[in-house]
């Protein structure tokens, strides 16, 4: 009797090279579109000035957001909550009208792994090419292509990591820094760390980001319904599939299986398999079809971008474009309206000045000269514009309450300032214990900026 042999189960299916396929079209076109836009704005915005100062930074230094004309402070944080909140509206609306349309075009993994490959084939050459070489035995021949292409890698994941801490620190004193080398830690921390990830997800990595790392293809089905666009394989006229040398007889359906679909997707999955988690929408396979069903003369669509209703409802485009505005896609659209709404609202009319008072806990009130009473008060000034202010102080509740020090205080731009404030009362004034209060600050140039906070005067026994 034969012994039992033991087989071995691999948990793990080892990653197996893929090499995309250039290929050119409509949605290849609009997608370099989005990498131009993307990397524009990614590159260029930090070097734009706002009012003699970069247009947008995360100063963590100085805990200040300047975001063009807006100042944000600490108290802020609301405001950049509600741009989270309208950003995850805006891709939940996009998701369910065009399934995946932000992962195939937008998304950074995307964009960065189309530019990593555009670099890759113009050194190492094409498809094919790349596959010969990764074959070859080493060689100085490959060694060169490699490196070239790894150094090209490199100098862009550099320069984007130096761009991203750019937007965290002054670019231009960054810019400064690099040419003496004088980088502190915490940039050079944050310049390779983001340059490793650059290098790593685009250059390495690529659709394994997309496959076991990103959330967002986890759970994107809770998103999608009957009426979502998303790319889809017509079965019904592609099958059954023939070569084409054997599809002249009429028995066979539109396919060709030239797997051409295959070679161009970035995830090398096979769209004629159905809708799948690893699709990322980037339609490179609607091109890749398309331009098969031009070579054959047959119509367009083969591949294409439908909704599962429509496929077996055989609905029309129009019908399709009328099922848009479903229940779903309202109640997002209405929801994410109201947000902007409230945000932009809450942005007009946010006063640039802010105001704490807070009473000197060491002395709760004293009899000085003349027999008033004083009270002494520390004032946080907070002048969130970007213009300086001289501030008029005032104080109200109380008959007989003054100022006992100048009652004019300069703010300077963006700035917060500590101010030591004196009130009295004439003896007799208000009655013995606490009493409600209220002091002021209003803009000497400009009356309509003004504050008021309430605080309290203690009248000693």
């Amino acid at each position: 009797m034969n012994a039992p042999q033991e087989q071995v189960i691999k948990m793990y299916a080892a990653r197996e090279e893929i090499y995309p396929r250039e290929i050119a079209g409509r949605y290849a076109r609009l997608r370099w579109l989005f990498v131009w836009l993307t990397q524009l704005a990614f590159y260029c915005t930090p070097w734009l000035q706002w009012n003699g100062r970069q247009a947008l930074l995360f100063d963590l230094g100085t805990r200040k957001f300047y975001i063009f004309g807006l100042v944000l402070w600490p108290q802020d944080f609301i405001y950049l909550a509600l741009l989270l909140i309208i950003s995850a509206y805006l891709l939940f609306l996009a998701t369910a009208i065009a399934g995946r349309v932000w992962c195939g075009f937008a998304c950074p993994q995307t964009v960065y792994t189309e530019i990593f490959l555009w670099i890759e084939r113009k050194i190492e050459g094409k498809r094919s090419a790349r596959i010969a070489l990764d074959r070859q035995p080493a060689s100085l021949h490959k060694f060169g292509k490699k490196s070239a292409k790894h150094a090209a890698w490199l100098a862009v994941a550099l320069w984007t990591g130096f761009t991203f801490v750019g937007y965290f620190t002054p670019i231009k004193s960054l810019m400064g820094e690099v040419v003496t080398l004088s980088f502190g830690p915490w940039e050079w921390f944050w310049v390779l760390f983001y340059a490793f990830a650059t290098y790593g997800n685009a250059g390495w990595m690529r659709e394994q980001v997309c496959k076991y790392m990103c959330p967002y293809a986890r759970f994107q089905s809770s998103m999608f319904d009957r009426d979502t666009l998303i790319i889809t394989y017509d079965s019904a006229r592609g099958e059954p599939r023939a070569p084409l040398s054997k599809n002249g007889n009429g028995n066979h359906g539109s396919c060709i299986d030239c797997s051409l679909c295959v070679q161009v997707c970035p995830t090398g999955i096979d769209i004629r398999n159905g809708l799948q988690y690893e699709c990322i929408g980037c339609a490179s396979c609607i091109d890749a079809c398309n331009t098969v069903m031009d070579k054959t003369g047959q119509a367009r669509g083969l591949v294409r971008y439908s909704t599962e209703r429509a496929m077996d409802e055989h609905l029309t485009p129009t019908e399709i474009r009328r099922r848009t505005t479903r229940t779903r896609v309202k109640i997002y659209s209405a929801v994410l309206g109201l947000i902007v709404l409230a945000t932009c609202s809450a942005l007009y009319l946010r006063k640039p000045l802010k105001l704490d008072v807070i009473r000197d806990r060491g002395s709760m009130g004293r009899e000085v000269e003349d027999g008033m009473i004083e009270n002494v008060y520390r004032l946080q000034i907070m002048n969130t514009s970007e213009q300086a202010h001289v501030y008029k102080i005032s104080a109200g509740g109380l008959d007989t309450l003054s100022v006992a020090d100048a009652d004019t205080v300069r703010v300077a731009a963006t700035e917060t300032r500590g101010y030591p404030l004196r009130l009295r009362v004439a003896h007799g004034a208000g009655h013995t214990g606490s009493n409600k209060i209220n002091i002021s600050l209003t803009a000497v140039d400009d009356p309509s900026l003004h504050v008021q906070e309430s605080a309290v005067f203690i009248v000693p026994r």
